[in-house]
């Protein structure tokens, strides 16, 4: 006479644990590089944008904290770069700068950073052998940056 089996009524969560866990280390891995970007702050300015013929310039972003990031092939705004200190910036922007003497150097502030914090990047920039660097700012309104000037002025 053969046994009847009763149904089982448990489900097995073993699998279900594992592809949970698999991801978890996905997401872990995946959101550093998701929230990169070094907030900036940058100036509004009346300016020309500048003709884009180099699509792999040297960045130096500078963020509110004075925190130096250098970046080289910066396809995005928010893309950030290595962190550096002021005087490890010589050494390695000399490097690429050497290696590419025509790279096109840009200079990415915060606009509540002291002047001469920019200053003295802009000076180890020019140490290490750029020929030129620029600035990067926001477009501006030209009636709000004027009107911005009266007041200060009054």
């Amino acid at each position: 006479m053969a046994t009847r089996r009763r149904p089982m009524s448990e489900i097995n969560v073993v699998p279900y644990i594992d592809v949970m866990l698999v991801l978890l280390v996905i997401f872990m891995a995946t959101a550093p590089i998701l929230m990169q970007g070094v907030e900036v702050d940058l100036p509004q300015a009346d300016a020309e944008p500048m003709p884009t013929e180099d699509d792999d310039p040297l960045v130096i972003s500078m963020n509110g904290d004075g925190q130096i990031f250098l970046n080289i092939g910066m396809t995005r705004e928010t893309d950030t770069g290595r962190r550096v200190t002021i005087f490890s910036l010589a050494e390695q922007a000399g490097k690429i700068i050497r290696a590419r003497p025509d790279v096109p150097v840009y200079v990415r502030a915060d606009a509540g950073l002291p002047y001469g914090d920019v200053i003295d990047v802009m000076t180890v920039l020019q140490e290490a052998g750029a020929a030129s660097v620029g600035l990067v700012t926001d477009p501006a309104d030209l009636r709000q940056v004027r009107a911005g000037r009266e007041e200060e002025a009054a």
